[in-house]
Formats: C-alpha cells, sequence, structure tokens
C-alpha cells in the first residue's frame, strides 16, 4: 500500500475540507444548517469549523443574512498555481497513480481537430512497458480514451460509428462491443481497450472535461496483457475517474464531477 494510504487521516481537517468543497460547489451564500445538512455533519461541528474558517479567511461571513461562502484568503494557497502550465499541475497525481498501481500512465492532450497527442508519460520504476514516443498522434476514437470521449459527449449511434470506422485496429473489436462500451463508460466515467489498438496491450482510461463539458484531457494506463490481474485493472480505472474528476475542478473549474466506478 502507498506511504499515503497508511497514514491516519485527520476527520476535523476532512470536515472543514468537505465544507469548503460544497461551498466552492454552491457557488453561492450557503446558512451553518444548510452547510451541515450537505456535508452530514452536525450543526455544532459544522458551526466550529466554518468559525475557524472565517478567522482565517478562508471563508467570508455575512452577519445580516447569517451566510458563508468561499473567502479571499483561499487566494494564498491558489496564487503559486495560478497561470502555471496545466501539465505541471498534474504530473504529481499522475507519478502518484503510475507508482501506487505499478502501471506507465500516458497523458494524452484532446485536440480541436479530433486528434490526441502524447504529451507526456508517468512510469513506476523497474517494470516492464510499452514505449510510447512522445507527440505521438492518434484519432481521438481510438483506444480506451476513444470510448471515453464518445461517451463524454453523449454521441449517437452513428456520429460513434464514424468514429470507430475512422481508427486503424490491429485487432478491431466490432462496432457493438465499441458501443457497449461507449455505453458503459456513460455511467463509469472509465474504458478499456483489451488489445484492440495494439496486440498484446491493457489500456485502461479517463477523460476530464472542461468546464463546457468538452474533453480536453486524456489519461491512460498501458500496460503489457496478463501483467495485472482484472481487479488490479478495475482499480487503476478507478485511480483515473478519480484523477479526472480533480483536474475537472481544480483546473478547468467545472463543478459536476467525473461518474464514479
Amino acid at each position: 500500500m502507498h506511504d499515503m494510504q497508511r497514514q491516519k487521516s485527520v476527520p476535523a481537517v476532512q470536515n472543514a475540507v468537505t465544507i469548503l468543497r460544497v461551498l466552492a460547489a454552491r457557488g453561492a451564500p450557503m446558512g451553518a444548517t444548510q452547510i451541515a445538512r450537505e456535508t452530514e455533519l452536525n450543526v455544532s461541528s459544522a458551526f466550529n469549523i466554518l468559525r475557524t474558517l472565517s478567522a482565517e479567511g478562508l471563508v467570508s461571513f455575512d452577519p445580516e443574512e447569517k451566510s458563508y461562502r468561499i473567502g479571499m484568503g483561499l487566494m494564498e494557497f491558489a496564487a503559486p498555481i495560478l497561470g502555471a502550465n496545466p501539465a505541471d499541475l498534474i504530473r504529481p497525481l499522475m507519478n502518484e497513480i503510475a507508482e501506487r498501481q505499478q502501471v506507465m500512465i500516458a497523458l494524452w492532450q484532446i485536440t480541436e481537430t479530433g486528434r490526441i497527442v502524447l504529451i507526456d508519460r508517468f512510469t513506476a520504476p523497474r517494470i516492464v512497458q510499452a514505449v510510447i514516443s512522445r507527440n505521438s498522434r492518434l484519432p481521438v476514437f481510438a483506444g480506451a480514451i476513444g470510448r471515453c470521449y464518445a461517451a463524454a459527449l453523449d454521441l449517437g449511434r452513428e456520429a460513434v460509428r464514424d468514429g470507430y470506422d475512422g481508427v486503424r485496429w490491429q485487432d478491431a473489436p466490432g462496432f457493438e462491443a465499441y458501443w457497449r462500451d461507449v455505453e458503459r463508460a456513460k455511467e463509469t466515467g472509465t474504458a478499456f481497450d483489451h488489445g484492440n489498438l495494439f496486440r498484446g496491450l491493457e489500456i485502461v482510461a479517463a477523460v476530464a472535461r472542461d468546464a463546457t463539458g468538452t474533453p480536453r484531457i486524456g489519461m491512460s494506463s498501458i500496460t503489457i496483457t496478463g501483467q495485472h490481474a482484472r481487479a488490479d485493472l478495475d482499480a487503476v480505472a478507478a485511480s483515473l475517474v478519480d484523477a479526472a474528476g480533480q483536474i475537472e475542478r481544480n483546473i478547468f473549474g467545472r463543478r459536476e464531477s467525473a461518474p464514479k466506478t
């Protein structure tokens, strides 16, 4: 188990973060009772946390309305990353997944011209891996990312068929199987490619969308077939979906989180 997972969480800190996330997602003032209800905290605990956050400037309190909202104090923490290259902000997250799951993670930019471009890759030490050159380009409907892309845009069957037909598969899954994967990806936020795009490779993917719902970043775990059990691949999928949600919220400002596996 990863070192971070072995560390004991501090409930008070977790509750404070939960409150901040609820306020950020709502984007409007909320009363202490409403916050307690939505965070499943008792009112006394919520009030004490809110009072502390207010004293630190992380939330602001309106005494007339008796409501709270996100405070300017949070800008102190956000300032160092404002204007930073998104890939630089994503890199630690991808490295953590690669090391914890013992996989290679490929980070793709989804272009407006219907391509995905490999912009970075992250590899756990001492694993056997497939090598994909940086700046490699593939059709946006290719592999597991393609299934997630079609699902994220909720494309119709004919549009998905056109995209599927434009991919050069080494072992084509057949459109019906591909379409079923797209339908499942709408529910889970993740998809698998079992040696279809490249023979001998298992690919697990998720995509991160911007505030308008357009997929912008693709993340795929690429491993050699047989290296990982299905349960391990499912764990990779869950990690990628969680990462996609973090990227959507924290980089693209999307309030609707990614689906859960």
